[in-house]
């Protein structure tokens, strides 16, 4: 089996696939992440990464925009 790399969201690039792996924080962050719709397995398709700003995301039909704190703990795999 070829190992697949784990990284954290924040380190994405535009344009890019990624699907979450686990969640680096508390019941509170997993709480906030969930509300918003990003879940362990999810698929999240990175639409724009600002410098040291925001990330624009689009999950499900959705778009959303997470600080790179709460995108830091985000480990994502390509999907």
């Amino acid at each position: 089996m070829i190992p697949v790399a784990v990284m954290n969201l924040s380190m994405a690039a535009s344009g890019e696939k990624v699907r979450m792996v686990s969640i680096q924080g508390g019941h509170e962050l997993r709480k906030r992440l969930a509300d918003l719709g990003l879940n362990i397995g999810e698929e999240v398709y990175v639409i724009q990464v600002a410098c040291d700003g925001p990330m624009l995301l689009g999950v499900k039909d959705s778009r959303l925009a997470i600080g790179r704190g709460m995108a830091h703990k985000i480990m994502v795999e390509p999907a």
